[in-house]
């Protein structure tokens, strides 16, 4: 695809943020030819390298699927997010819901493959980054209020709850990493879609609540009455300075030891189990979990945070389905009409490659431009970049035509 072309200003304004505060979610997996690990972007080059599909190009190793979601050779690995979702009720799940399309998309490419040539393919759980809209006005940010000291109080917040839900005893880490007009969360793929969900709407449940708030300096924790693990102390993350607090940064390894070890010191000086901290945490934030999170991932996260659903930790060893992700487990949905976002829609319907009718113009989707833009080839043959709300007024979808799953 050639290189997009600056847009018409004044037919086409281009725009760098989206109207609706959005969550999305990234997968990132190794993969073995054979038993063999191998660098994706060496052994097929391209994802059309194993993928039939007509695809839409986003960049020269990552190419956007019909399923919505987009497919990347990252670092040696492979890696499907999601479109990105407005914020509203029950958007985790449909979040979860797209990333599992999104495997079972490229786990089925990856099923062809290996009818074609007689190897066999398969996807080890590696990572999953989940990233919040960051939106705060200029005007209303300040010293006590930069997205680089909401990055290091959610640093302190979020491992507890998080570990309970969606870690298992192999893993190794929880990172916050500040962007531009996103948090990003660092953590484990979690290969059981309810636990996925719950792990989900417990993270954007307590970071959407926690950017609403008029002051990130960490000792607002304890002016709201939170307690979180004494002598946690975070450490620089590799990249994009954020903060990461894996095993060392721990007074003891949250992941050695079962949800319910005893012995952990809270900064109120009382002594708690991982999972008893990680239900009083989840429990001061559940009326904003509640607003994002559907009934069933609610229900999942509390029952394995009050005990009465084992968690990962509580098992001797990483389950096996870490190691073949998409094979035998798929997205389930547990509600029967879970509807799809309104971005959401709009690259499903990129993904159908079909042209679209957008002031006056038949528009054929020729590429997609990170999360934000789609770019069209019109009749004369020039390219338009139109941003994903500019896409979504053109198609006039409102919350009456969304279509359920």
């Amino acid at each position: 695809m050639s290189a997009v072309p600056t847009p018409d200003p004044l037919r086409f304004p281009y725009t760098n943020e989206l109207r609706m505060p959005v969550i999305g979610l990234e997968a990132e997996f190794k993969v073995f030819v054979d038993d063999v690990e191998i660098v994706p972007e060496d052994y097929w080059r391209v994802p059309s390298g194993f993928i039939e599909s007509p695809l839409l190009r986003r960049s020269s190793k990552s190419s956007q699927l019909p399923s919505g979601g987009a497919v990347y050779f990252d670092g040696g690995v492979l890696e499907v997010v999601t479109p990105v979702i407005e914020l509203a009720p029950q958007c985790t799940a449909r979040a979860v819901r797209s990333l599992w399309e999104q495997i079972g998309f490229v786990r089925d490419q990856l099923d062809g493959w290996e009818t074609r040539t007689g190897k066999r393919a398969r996807l080890q759980a590696f990572s999953c980054h989940f990233n919040i809209s960051y939106e705060i006005p200029r005007a209303e940010r300040g010293r006590d209020r930069t997205i680089q000291k909401l990055a290091l109080l959610l640093m302190h917040l979020l491992p507890v709850p998080a570990i309970v839900t969606g870690a298992n005893r192999a893993s190794t880490g929880v990172g916050v990493r500040p962007r531009r007009d996103r948090i990003e969360i660092t953590f484990d793929f979690t290969p059981d879609p309810a636990l996925l969900a719950a792990t989900t709407a417990v993270i954007v449940g307590i970071v959407r609540d926690v950017i609403a708030w008029p002051s990130y300096r960490v000792d607002e924790l304890a002016a709201r009455g939170i307690s979180t693990i004494a002598g946690l102390t975070p450490a620089k993350h590799a990249t994009r300075n954020g903060w990461m607090a894996r095993a060392e940064q721990f007074p003891r390894d949250p992941f050695a030891e079962g949800a319910d070890a005893r012995g952990w010191e809270t900064t109120d000086e009382r002594t708690l189990s991982l999972r008893e901290l990680a239900l009083e945490i989840a429990t001061h934030f559940r009326e904003s979990i509640r607003r994002v999170a559907d009934p069933a991932s609610e229900r999942t996260l509390f029952a394995v945070l009050r005990g009465e659903s084992p968690s990962l930790l509580d098992l001797d060893a990483r389950p096996a389905a870490y190691d073949d992700i998409g094979r035998a487990v798929r997205w389930s949905s547990p509600m029967p009409r879970l509807s799809r976002s309104r971005y959401e829609q709009v690259f499903l319907r990129l993904g159908t490659l079909e042209p679209l009718r957008i002031e006056g113009e038949l528009l054929t989707p020729v590429g997609v431009k990170g999360w934000y833009h789609a770019a069209f080839r019109d009749d004369a043959g020039e390219t338009r970049l139109l941003s994903i709300d500019q896409i979504l007024d053109a198609l006039a979808l409102d919350s009456q035509s969304l279509r359920a799953s």
